[in-house]
């Protein structure tokens, strides 16, 4: 598939996902990886909190469990959203890889960018937006 940098194409993205798993949510609200998810929430996406500390106490966000991985997912994900610094985002490329069906998209948030892995997950048919935070652009375009 393709590097989604254009306007229509991250419309199209906001529009037509509902279920989006976010790789690396975080308790804290006052964090990105919580309040991003959280507005998400409220405007209608389904999300799915990825993060095996939270998962392993049995903690529960917006209605729905978390998982330690995407292994464990047991429905179809439009989003993989990516919560993770530069450098961590490759230790997730085979889990994401691995999921069936795959996702429509991996997005990672503002300032989190990996050339590589965009490359493999396009290659493999999985749309990737890099470095824009999902909240800023739903409030933009949407």
């Amino acid at each position: 598939m393709t590097l989604l940098t254009a306007k229509p194409d991250v419309l199209r993205v906001l529009e037509e996902s509902k279920v989006v798993a976010v790789i690396g949510f975080h308790r804290d609200p006052g964090k990105a990886a919580h309040y991003v998810p959280e507005y998400l929430d409220r405007q209608g996406y389904t999300i799915v909190p990825v993060n095996p500390a939270l998962a392993a106490r049995g903690e529960s966000f917006f209605g729905r469990a978390a998982v330690a991985t995407l292994a464990e997912l047991t429905e179809s994900v439009d989003v993989v959203e990516v919560f993770r610094r530069s450098d961590k985002v490759h230790e997730h490329l085979a889990d994401i890889l691995a999921m069936q069906p795959p996702p429509k998209v991996v997005w990672m948030q503002q300032d989190i960018r990996d050339d590589e892995v965009a490359a493999k997950l396009t290659a493999a048919g999985i749309d990737v937006i890099q470095d824009r935070c999902m909240l800023a652009d739903h409030r933009m375009w949407m």
